[in-house]
């Protein structure tokens, strides 16, 4: 599981939402938060940006290190 996914489950989680809530709440579709929960390579990073900003957070762009690129 990627750290993205990880942090929005368990503040999910802390928060007490299931993921219908979360969704309702966030304005995204339950499919989606369930992907990403569950660490999918392929989602809309405008959608993770809308999932993090639940919890004033957003994804940027950052250079890649050690183990995230095989070194």
């Amino acid at each position: 599981m990627n750290e993205i996914a990880k942090f929005i489950k368990s503040n999910r989680k802390a928060a007490g939402l299931t993921q219908k809530e979360f969704a309702l709440r966030s304005g995204l579709g339950l499919r989606f938060v369930r992907d990403l929960e569950q660490g999918k390579e392929t989602v809309r990073m405008d959608k993770v940006n809308q999932a993090l900003a639940m919890f004033g957070m957003t994804a940027v762009p950052g250079k890649i290190t050690g183990e995230d690129n095989g070194l």
